[in-house]
């Protein structure tokens, strides 16, 4: 059905399009955010989670932003010698006919499919735009030009990513499950193994590495002392989880982002599916974008540069997870306390320590502040899909913060942990601001 609607969009809006120059139609911004959401939509159906899930925009973004950085060499800079390890890309030659905005959105499929996907997951969609583009008058020429130029950066940024240490991650150990207090163990009802315990050895891109920025210690573990401060901070999530009230349950909710939940009603299990925190945060450009009147280009930066906020952050978390190897509040609270207590959220299968969707929340949040100000008000409207409530902000700080409070009520992390990832989550993206120099001075 999600399909259906989404083909139903397209040819909605190329049928709008029917008297209108083919330029016309590959400009428009809300186009390249429908082929982000489309690419979203592929990874939610294929189960990624969301630290491999934010791999897949990374490169289709950059793809795409290089190649309107190639073509507006006056305003924008091309991210080459600035993200590490990214090679300087080839300077267009004078006479070429290329459509910059339809070549950044082939170089984004091309992408968005070849890095974690088999080639053909967006080759219906990739069609479609093609046969229309030259139905809306492209020359031959043209088209023939773009797709070339779309084909060379996005070989370029292929063989980059391909540098990352992704591929050797692949065959690394397992997490190793030992019974030891306060280590983290697998939770119900899956008891899935640890999700990506080697993610802090893939390349990032801003950080000068995995570990340049680490959070203080956790608290330590205790649950003998009931004055200590660990026996408290897990009492605050039972007893917040105790007694939520239906505002707390729709913020968490609303963040939720559980890639895949599994569903277990006595012997019948199911597994249903959202958009992980880093979808979330795609969808909210599109909807800040559109509400700010971006063109066409400035929407492939703001993309852009979200989703290398978004990458670093998960990295810089994941560094943390799997140093402290913290235990989660379920497991806690069921040995020690009460072994039916059930969180609100479904606990996902990495630690505790600290909370990714706070981090890469706060992350996103500061780049995108960056680009719209820090009174920029939007209603995000993401999980209506899902069946939930839109959430109104005044800022994306002010978003950043409601997630921090949302994996709390949530009952799968301890708040304290919220805090300081939303902390160190803000100095990622503050780093990304400081050391990224994405527009030239006019």
């Amino acid at each position: 059905m999600k399909k259906l609607v989404g083909f139903v969009w397209l040819l909605l809006v190329l049928s709008a399009c029917q008297q209108q120059d083919y330029r016309t139609l590959t400009a428009n911004p809300l186009l390249y955010a429908r082929t982000v959401k489309k690419l979203n939509n592929v990874v939610m159906e294929n189960n990624f989670p969301p630290i491999i899930a934010s791999r897949n925009y990374l490169y289709a973004s950059i793809a795409a932003y290089e190649v309107i950085a190639a073509g507006n060499p006056e305003k924008y800079r091309s991210l080459g010698g600035q993200l590490n390890d990214l090679p300087l890309l080839p300077k267009l030659e004078t006479g070429n006919e290329i459509d910059f905005p339809f070549a950044a959105i082939l170089a984004f499929c091309k992408l968005g499919e070849s890095v974690t996907f088999p080639e053909g997951s967006m080759q219906r969609y990739v069609d479609s735009l093609k046969k229309s583009v030259q139905q809306h008058g492209m020359p031959a020429e043209t088209f023939r030009q773009t797709q070339s130029f779309a084909d060379t950066i996005g070989k370029i940024i292929l063989a980059w990513s391909k540098k990352d240490n992704y591929a050797q991650t692949r065959t690394a150990p397992k997490y190793a499950v030992l019974n030891s207090p306060g280590r983290w163990v697998p939770t119900p009802p899956l008891y899935s193994q640890a999700l990506e315990p080697h993610w802090n050895e893939i390349r990032p891109l801003v950080l000068d590495s995995a570990d340049e920025l680490v959070p203080p210690r956790p608290v330590p573990f205790n649950m003998t002392d009931k004055k200590s401060a660990y026996y408290q901070e897990v009492m605050r999530v039972k007893n917040i989880g105790d007694s939520l009230t239906d505002e707390q349950k729709h913020i968490a909710e609303f963040w939720d982002d559980l890639s895949t939940r599994m569903n277990v009603t006595g012997h019948v299990m199911f597994v249903t599916k959202k958009f992980s925190p880093p979808g979330h945060w795609m969808n909210i450009v599109g909807i800040a974008a559109k509400k700010a009147n971006l063109d066409f280009n400035q929407t492939v930066m703001v993309y852009a540069k979200t989703s290398i906020a978004i990458f670093d952050a998960f990295i810089q978390c994941w560094d943390e997870k799997f140093r402290s190897n913290r235990v989660r509040p379920e497991t806690v609270i069921n040995q020690y306390i009460d072994r039916k207590w059930r969180p609100y959220l479904q606990t996902p299968p990495f630690p505790e320590y600290t909370c990714g969707h706070s981090t890469v929340s706060s992350a996103a949040a500061e780049v995108l502040t960056s680009v719209f100000g820090d009174g920029f008000a939007y209603t995000d409207s993401s999980e209506r899909e899902f069946g939930i409530a839109d959430r109104s902000f005044s800022s994306f700080h002010q978003a950043a913060l409601e997630n921090n409070w949302a994996r709390f009520y949530g009952g799968i992390h301890f708040h304290s942990s919220c805090v300081i990832s939303t902390e160190y989550g803000k100095k990622v993206g503050e780093l990304v601001n400081q050391r990224l120099q994405m527009l030239l001075p006019k």
